[in-house]
């Protein structure tokens, strides 16, 4: 079986290189925007409980990474969000979160957090 998931140099030294898949820090992006208040899941309803018991792999099926020449990363996420909260401003903080997330542990720079709501979720959780 071919393993078609993109990888990227994220440290090389005399000791040796560290490579990353984009599903790794994909994973990352998911976990980073459903841990924002008003943010009930993923596309396809991955909450973090459900990550938790069914598997990190799932997490990266709502997110994806893009990169450009230079190494930049763009991230874009489908979200689902909760009624009664401002859109706005859930997405904003969503991007924010995002972006540090990956900055910090991976250490690549993240140019943009696109976001599609794909749902509103009417059901307290």
């Amino acid at each position: 079986m071919a393993d078609d998931r993109k990888s990227f140099l994220i440290k090389e030294d005399i000791n040796g290189g560290v490579n990353i898949t984009d599903e790794v820090v994909a994973i990352i992006a998911g976990l980073a925007a459903t841990e924002v208040e008003g943010v009930s899941s993923l596309a396809g309803n991955l909450t973090n409980e459900v990550i938790s018991k069914a598997g990190m792999n799932k997490l990266s099926k709502g997110v994806k990474i893009v990169t450009d020449e230079d190494n930049q990363l763009s991230v874009r996420l489908s979200i689902n969000i909760s009624y009664g909260y401002e859109i706005p401003k859930i997405c904003s903080q969503v991007q924010e979160k995002v972006k540090t997330a990956i900055e910090t542990m991976v250490g690549m720079e993240v140019v943009n957090v696109d976001i599609k709501i794909a749902a509103v979720s009417v059901i307290n959780e």
